[in-house]
């Protein structure tokens, strides 16, 4: 006779386990909140959580574990101080940082014996999940999209990466992104939508651009004046506008030290300097008129006459004038010169994790499963349905046991500074990649050492004899990552596409393909996806939402096609991170002319 010693629910083994597994959390926000509370409450004892966000009045609606009087500090430090209340044993190390810093190197990983993820951007999943990989420590990767989601485990050599199967291009932004950190020319643009619609639309508090300063104290409580609200104040006068967004937000954005540690830090524009500039083409520029590129002198000018026109018009039109401007009029010239000037100004579910975690530490990897939310119960009445793991994909550009990549560009218009910006960093998700060219004589192209290679920025590829078949070898220590890359020279590549990547791409999502197995219309197109098919079988049970055991799983992940029994017609799998649905493209090149244009952030 057996007999079973139990901690609480748990086998005492299991929970020794627990006490003893040191567990790192990556992201306090939405996601982070929920899996610290389960995990402390299961029994972990030993975690670290990293955050690089601080908290916005527009997280309280969600992120339970902030507080009004919490707004403007750090997720995580705040996140660890909310769970050390209600279970004050926890030993919890709490750090404001970017998971991308280098300080978070393989060796940092490999003090974890498991990874959880909490994150809201595609690059900084890409960068846990080659970390993890290096380090060969499990990792428990989650996702949301609305009131959908998915839970799946990737462990090194049993399963797919992350990367694996490719990805609809990311066309959602976290919110913190678009305040704090713009990076790209899309980030500055949906900044702009956003204050215009702030400012002259409807409001929207998770649209709020500036970051947490618009706050005051009453009575021991912190209420946030909006934008709109704070604008109304001034009377839209145009210069107190502009010294706010381009001047004060920027100045409290540079408190923020770690923010700037790997990054350009912004400058902050001060609206009587810059009058001061002689701006000879004023606000009426040269060339075509769409086309017109001014100085930061320009620029304001047409910022304050801008907001002038469209406060006169919101005047005029009264009541419903913010939805006359936003509906039907955000397409006429003041819109569109507010939007151009701002633009240019501001250049600067988840205990079924737990499941999961509980399988890994007790030895039975196997047996972990990709857990995904419906929007609605299946015939089997199940929100909650399991999916078996897919194992490592051959052609992964991340995980094959040689990864390599085949690129088509032309090596005379190609810089060197793009391959690393655009192709290595963007493309393959690389943080500081070194390229050695396979010339017999190992010559260094690009160097991850500041100075050491930045003449070779602003030259040709062709300027180093690569040419049509030349191979070059990437490494990124941070990563412990290796990728081989051939080169294909090519000199017709469509208009506006500056390479293109032969074969399977990182960004593509792939084609959902039709179960051969009779009876059995399941699935999900992807890792990503975060809507699952339904059975066709009858529903056993009578509950709404249940935790569906291993025995009722549905067939793998990657390989069935989606069919949501929905008024007669199936419907397209949703991609948990993008919102976007899924579909096969034979090459990179360019997205395909019916992708959603709407840019959603979130937080």
């Amino acid at each position: 006779m057996v007999t079973l010693q139990l901690v609480g629910s748990l086998r005492k083994e299991l929970a020794d386990s627990l006490s003893t597994c040191r567990l790192l959390v990556v992201g306090a926000g939405g996601i982070g909140c929920e899996l610290l509370k389960n995990v402390v409450l299961t029994g972990f004892k030993n975690i670290e959580v990293i955050d690089l966000d601080i908290i916005d009045v527009s997280n309280l609606n969600r992120q339970f574990l902030f507080q009004k009087k919490h707004v403007g500090k750090s997720k995580a430090q705040v996140a660890k101080e909310s769970v050390l209340q209600f279970c004050p044993t926890a030993n919890i190390t709490a750090y404001h940082d970017s998971i991308m810093n280098p300080d978070y190197n393989v060796e940092f990983f490999r003090n974890f014996m498991l990874v959880m993820n909490a994150l809201d951007n595609r690059a900084a999943r890409n960068h846990v999940n080659r970390m993890c990989l290096a380090a060969d420590i499990p990792l428990i990767e989650s996702g949301t999209a609305g009131y959908l989601g998915q839970v799946t485990v990737i462990k090194k050599g049993l399963t797919e990466c992350y990367e694996c199967q490719p990805k609809p291009t990311q066309k959602t932004f976290p919110g913190c992104t678009i305040r704090n950190t713009p990076s790209e020319p899309i980030h500055c643009i949906v900044w702009a939508k956003y204050l215009f619609n702030q400012l002259f639309g409807e409001e929207d508090a998770d649209q709020e651009v500036s970051p947490d300063t618009s706050c005051v104290l009453w009575d021991g409580d912190i209420k946030r004046v909006s934008t709109k609200a704070w604008a109304r104040s001034t009377g839209y006068d145009p210069v107190k506008l502009f010294n706010k967004l381009f001047k004060d937000d920027i100045q409290y954005l540079l408190t923020m030290d770690k923010l700037w540690k790997k990054r350009k830090a912004p400058l902050p524009l001060d609206w009587p300097e810059h009058q001061k500039l002689t701006c000879p083409q004023g606000v009426t520029g040269m060339g075509l008129k769409d086309q017109r590129v001014f100085g930061v002198a320009g620029y304001c000018q047409l910022f304050s006459r801008s907001v002038e026109t469209l406060h006169s018009m919101l005047a005029d039109k009264g009541d419903g004038a913010e939805e006359w401007i936003w509906m039907g009029n955000c397409d006429d010239p003041p819109a569109m010169d507010f939007v151009t000037a701002a633009l240019s100004n501001f250049i600067l579910f988840f205990t079924n994790a737990l499941l999961e975690a509980l399988k890994i530490l007790s030895g039975d990897v196997e047996q972990c499963r990709t857990i995904f939310l419906n929007k609605q119960p299946n015939p089997r009445k199940k929100l909650l349905v399991p999916c078996a793991l897919d194992p490592p994909s051959a052609n992964c550009y991340v995980c094959a046991s040689k990864p390599e990549v085949t690129v088509k560009l032309n090596v005379h218009k190609t810089l060197v500074l793009a391959l690393q910006d655009k192709i290595l960093k963007e493309k393959f998700g690389m943080v500081a990649p070194d390229v050695q060219i396979e010339d017999g004589k190992g010559t260094i192209l690009i160097s991850s050492e500041e100075g050491e290679t930045e003449a070779n920025n602003c030259k040709f590829l062709s300027d180093f004899a690569i040419r049509n078949g030349s191979r070059l070898q990437v490494d990124d220590f941070l990563q412990d990552y290796t990728l081989l890359v051939n080169v294909i020279h090519c000199e017709n590549l469509e208009k506006d596409v500056e390479f293109e990547v032969v074969g399977d791409a990182p960004d593509k999502a792939p084609a959902p393909t039709r179960s051969q197995e009779e009876g059995k219309n399941v699935a999900n197109g992807n890792k990503e996806s975060s809507e699952p098919s339904t059975s066709s079988e009858a529903p056993a049970e009578q509950n709404d939402i249940l935790l569906v055991d291993s025995d009722e799983e549905v067939p793998s992940s990657s390989t069935m096609a989606v069919s949501m029994e929905s008024g007669g017609h199936k419907r397209k799998l949703h991609d948990a991170e993008t919102g976007e649905a899924s579909a096969k493209r034979q090459h990179l090149s360019q997205p395909s002319a019916d992708d959603d244009n709407d840019i959603i952030a979130l937080d």
